[in-house]
């Protein structure tokens, strides 16, 4: 008979022992980042090297040619039809499990030829989830409420305003089309100009959400459904629009974990709504890892559903290495717990208590740091993977490599993981890499600290780069129009 894993320690050493081969393939292993420390046989399949070799987990195959990538999708793709990629999973052997950031079905079809499960739900499931006109649909079923919104075809500006007044959610608005990121399909409208501007992203694109627009902050939550019921992490702030970080009004630059973010009573909230809302999930047939986002609006401290995410995100890496991670196991080991069949026995609610404690989360913060200005040329230098020191009059230097965020000791020490390499496009938008420290990088008002300014200043003055030769057009074609974390 079957053993049945009953508490953490058990679930641990299930892993600690664990003989088939797991890959996280991806783009780069930024949003499962450790998680080879805590499964024996995890190996990262990656596009970008943001180690330079160092790193022992992390496979990059050597660049070959290949059409233009649109989505993260098109890359895992082609690192799944990649010579040496196909050699290194065949050479390791065993029954290769395959986990992704994004997938698609064409994604399912090269694991299968691999001879790999992947374990996350079908990509046909995650694909209707993720549509932000479904998800108002699965809140409402779970009684997880979103800001006051009507979900309509838009044909004009005429149009949008009769529908808005019959559903009584006034003219200032933000709209969301069905699938997208934030900042790149995301409008705020108040007047016929602001409509004009986006009506070619609106206009013909189907059903779309239609908010009324809320002075709000944003904060994120990640959990998994499972069998034994949903596991809540820790509700993080997010770093929206900062013009220092991104040109994208709205973007998503980052995420800070700490006990005292938001108040004990927005905290319990957003955790109640986050497992109604996994337990619904759980009715449609979806299960593993997701993450939602909330509005808090700031005058009456209301609550609302911004948008589900079915998959690990740019969040993930802060989850999965709070300090109830380190005192339980990671988030993600749930998940890959539920898809491995083995049987488990665990008190979900003893869990998520636990995990609700103050005392279980430690002061982090991350930083998305991208070019924010509106110029194009070819990077010939950027700081390097590892361990960063803020000097006494703010300047920035690198200390050591590593590829470990806890290797950070203080607040004036920070762990850069690099994206941006040496001979790509530097373009308004690119991302030059993500900066980890402890302690808050907002102020309690969420705006961005002095220290954190410091930090991606010096971060920013280490990027160099020289002109695009006169016959090049420029990487109109390398703008990735789409998120690679």
């Amino acid at each position: 008979m079957a053993t049945v894993l009953k508490n953490i320690s058990e679930i641990r050493r299930f892993f600690h022992r664990n003989e088939d081969p797991v890959y996280f393939i991806s783009a780069t292993n930024f949003n499962l980042l450790g998680l080879d420390e805590w499964v024996k046989n995890f190996k990262y399949i990656c596009y970008i090297d943001c180690y330079g070799g160092k790193h022992p987990n992390v496979f990059c195959p050597s660049e070959q040619p290949h059409a233009e990538f649109q989505s993260i999708e098109d890359i895992n793709n082609y690192l799944l039809q990649h010579k040496e990629v196909i050699d290194f999973i065949k050479r390791r052997g065993g029954k290769p499990k395959f986990v992704f950031l994004m997938f698609d079905e064409e994604t399912e079809r090269l694991s299968k030829e691999l001879g790999a499960d992947v374990w996350f739900p079908k990509a046909k499931l995650r694909q209707s989830m993720d549509n932000k006109i479904e998800t108002v649909r699965i809140g409402n079923k779970a009684g997880v409420p979103s800001v006051p919104n009507v979900l309509a075809e838009v044909k004009s500006y005429d149009d949008l305003k009769k529908t808005c007044e019959m559903a009584g959610i006034g003219h200032d608005l933000v709209l969301q089309s069905a699938y997208g990121d934030s900042g790149h399909t995301t409008f705020f409208i108040k007047s016929e100009a602001d409509f004009r501007r986006h009506e070619s992203e609106i206009v013909g694109e189907g059903e779309i959400k239609i908010m009324k627009r809320i002075d709000c902050r944003g904060a994120a939550i990640e959990a998994c459904a499972t069998k034994e019921g949903t596991i809540v992490g820790p509700l993080m702030t997010e770093l929206v629009g900062f013009k220092e970080l991104t040109p994208y009004r709205g973007g998503w630059c980052g995420n800070e974990i700490l006990a005292t973010a938001f108040p004990p009573k927005v905290r319990e909230k957003a955790r109640d709504l986050t497992f109604k809302f996994g337990e619904q999930l759980r009715k449609e047939g979806y299960r593993g890892y997701f993450e939602l986002d909330f509005l808090i609006d700031k005058k009456t401290g209301d609550l609302w559903l911004g948008e589900l995410n079915p998959r690990i995100t740019g969040a993930s890496s802060m989850t999965n290495h709070a300090a109830f991670a380190h005192a339980d196991a990671p988030l993600f080991l749930f998940h890959l717990l539920e898809f491995s069949r083995k049987k488990f026995d665990l008190d979900v609610d003893e869990l998520n208590a636990r995990w609700a404690d103050p005392e279980m989360i430690d002061g982090w913060s991350q930083m998305v740091i991208k070019h924010t200005d509106d110029s194009v040329d070819i990077c010939t230098d950027a700081p390097e993977t590892g361990i960063y020191k803020m000097k006494e009059d703010g300047s920035v230097v690198f200390d050591r490599f590593d590829y470990h965020r806890r290797a950070v000791e203080s607040e004036n020490e920070a762990f850069f993981l690099r994206i941006l390499q040496p001979g790509d496009y530097r373009y308004e938008g690119a991302d030059i890499g993500i900066l980890v420290t402890r302690g808050r990088s907002m102020t309690k008002s969420f705006q961005l600290n002095e220290r954190a300014k410091k930090w991606i200043h010096g971060i920013k003055r280490s990027v160099e780069g020289k002109p695009l030769p006169t016959a090049s057009a420029g990487p109109e074609l390398s703008d990735p129009a789409f998120k690679i974390l």
